[in-house]
């Protein structure tokens, strides 16, 4: 009986730490445990990096949701990408410079963080920087850049600079969200038409069977004549994507028909055929499959385009054909028939048509899957009589005033369902 009084003498006189500490040690094991997994760093177990000289993606898959933030820096134009300590699991040869990056660096930067930097060959912006949860075990962060003028990359480093003065270095706040997706600033009342002369610079294009005249000095005659009737009608507004005697990559120049705004863009060419018979216009639209020789052979020629400037147009691989949303594209390529209907109904009786002028095949200059577009055929230098017409300024003008209507005439239904 003693023994046992003595015992429960014993516990009562425990101090109250010491009790607290007999009930909440299994709980503190348990917490702890959960902060060194909390503390454990994120692992990068996988990672692509695809792109042009227009635009580029980065795709990086981590173990867990990951927290990141974003800057600008300048000379030369990078993004830093800032995480929390990361193990990057993956090859070192994973993630090469191609396109519009020129180099990509990754590592720890000091304890508890990590950042990315990618080096742009001209002025960037981003366009998307988000995550993406992976059925719960797993998240994907997903970046994508595109080229910009000079001026609205040195307005984003600038809005950069004033908004994180006394913030944390690597953080951009949302109220510059819409400045970083690159895009020009125009009337949002305006319908916007790019006007693509085709060719240009190093890549003249198809030669004249008689004059000798150059292909890509008739489309820029022929698209700024075009941008100027089209700028003097109300509610409209044309943008050129090259204006002189430049070149242009065919991903450039639909980057920079999206920068502006574009509601369409329409690519003016007048290519050469082996056969000299054949003449007249000729409307494309975009397909997987040509709908004819022709057509096919074309396509080939045109896409040539960035060979001839020596650029990489590697098809990119199936992990990022999410880009081009499927529901988008087929919606895009609905008004890209419209439009290319509209013109050869302007056309008819009044300009030289090729017979079934309506045709398709895979042109890469008509794959933005957000702008309907249309790569028109003016002529063919490879047949005297367009040759003739193509140089006659009464026959453009005509010819100009037809495509003009043709574009009103897509236009007003817009307006009219509220499109």
């Amino acid at each position: 009986m003693a023994e046992a009084t003595g015992m429960v003498f014993r516990l009562l006189s425990f101090r109250p730490v010491a009790l607290l500490a007999l009930v909440f040690l299994p709980l503190l094991c348990l917490s702890s445990a959960h902060a060194e997994e909390e503390a454990a760093p994120l692992v990068a177990y996988n990672a692509l990096l695809v792109g042009d000289d227009a635009r580029a993606r980065l795709v990086i898959d981590f173990d867990r949701t990951p927290t990141f933030t974003y800057h600008y820096l300048t000379h030369p134009a990078r993004l830093v990408i800032t995480l929390p300590a990361t193990a990057f699991g993956f090859p070192d040869d994973t993630l090469e410079a191609r396109g519009i990056i020129s180099d990509i660096r990754y590592g720890a930067t000091g304890p508890g963080q990590s950042r990315i930097v990618l080096t742009a060959t001209e002025s960037i912006a981003l366009t998307l920087a988000e995550v993406r949860d992976e059925d719960g075990s797993a998240a994907r962060l997903v970046i994508d850049l595109a080229m910009t003028d000079a001026a609205k990359f040195d307005t984003l480093v600038a809005t950069q600079r004033a908004k994180l003065a006394g913030e944390a270095e690597g953080a951009l706040p949302e109220a510059a969200g819409d400045t970083a997706t690159g895009a020009i600033d125009g009337d949002a009342e305006s319908f916007v038409v790019a006007i693509d002369a085709g060719h240009g610079g190093v890549d003249t294009g198809a030669v004249g069977e008689d004059t000798k005249t150059l292909e890509k000095d008739i489309t820029l005659d022929f698209a700024r004549t075009f941008a100027a009737r089209l700028q003097a009608e109300p509610g409209f507004e044309s943008y050129l994507t090259r204006d002189s005697d430049v070149y242009l990559s065919l991903s450039k120049r639909v980057e920079l028909a999206r920068q502006h705004g574009a509601d369409l863009f329409i690519s003016l060419h007048a290519d050469s055929l082996p056969q000299t018979d054949i003449s007249g216009a000729t409307v494309y639209t975009l397909s997987d499959r040509a709908s004819d020789r022709v057509s096919a052979a074309l396509a080939r020629r045109e896409n040539l385009s960035n060979e001839i400037a020596g650029i990489d147009t590697t098809d990119e691989p199936e992990e990022v054909t999410d880009i081009l949303l499927d529901l988008t594209r087929r919606e895009t390529q609905s008004f890209s028939t419209s439009l290319a209907d509209r013109v050869v109904a302007a056309f008819k009786g009044r300009i030289g048509l090729i017979n079934n002028p309506h045709r398709s095949a895979g042109f890469m200059v008509l794959m933005a899957p957000d702008i309907p577009s249309i790569l028109l055929e003016i002529g063919f230098l490879s047949s005297p009589e367009d040759e003739r017409r193509m140089l006659d300024p009464d026959w453009r003008d005509r010819l100009i005033a037809r495509l003009v209507e043709a574009v009103k005439q897509y236009h007003d239904p817009l307006v009219a369902s509220g499109g």
